[in-house]
């Protein structure tokens, strides 16, 4: 695995239509999904107490990983319908599970912890990485749809729009909960 995730952060020829074969690969994909999703969250939500961090990541790695699975098949089906791709909803978790690994620059965000000053690094950083994880999702879904670019940037498109709109609502969720738990708490105190 850790051969893969190096060829996917060097943009390795081959190496999302090798994990797009490899069915073996499916756990694994999901897996980066999970870390990689709880450790940017974990470095986003740097301040406050520990164990309140922890949770709240756990809850928003949940709502990465359904808007993950949700945005992929979006992309798989819209592939299929529209330009008859190739592809099946378990190759797009593979492809685009791998290139998730780019998301990993989220946790720079703990640099902040150390001194705010390192919010001049950590905040540039975020948002390469984002950048140049969208351009890892564009290769992975090109090689997963066999596509050309514009009907791939397309497909591509939708599906991202899927996966932020369904991350605001999750996110939005989860502030309604917590302004309700702390309504009550606040009750009993």
């Amino acid at each position: 695995m850790l051969d893969r995730i190096i060829g996917a952060l060097t943009f390795r020829a081959g190496i999302y239509q090798e994990v797009e074969h490899d069915k073996t690969f499916t756990p694994q994909a999901w897996l980066i999904v999970i870390v990689v999703g709880f450790l940017s969250q974990f470095g986003a939500l740097n301040t406050g107490e520990i164990g309140l961090v922890l949770v709240s990541a756990a809850a928003h790695t949940v709502g990465i990983v359904l808007a993950f699975a949700v945005g992929a098949w979006v992309i798989a089906w819209t592939g299929r319908v529209f330009f008859n791709a190739p592809v099946d909803f378990g190759e797009m978790v593979r492809t685009m599970g791998l290139a998730y690994i780019w998301n990993i620059m989220g946790f720079l965000g703990v640099l902040v912890l150390l001194s705010p000053a390192l919010t001049i690094i950590a905040g540039p950083a975020i948002v390469i990485g984002l950048f140049i994880g969208l351009i890892a999702w564009f290769v992975a879904v090109r090689e997963a749809l066999d596509l050309g670019p514009v009907p791939t940037l397309g497909v591509l498109i939708l599906g991202v729009l899927v996966y932020f709109f369904l991350l605001i609502v999750f996110s939005f969720i989860l502030g309604t909960l917590g302004l309700a738990g702390a309504g009550i708490v606040a009750l009993f105190m």
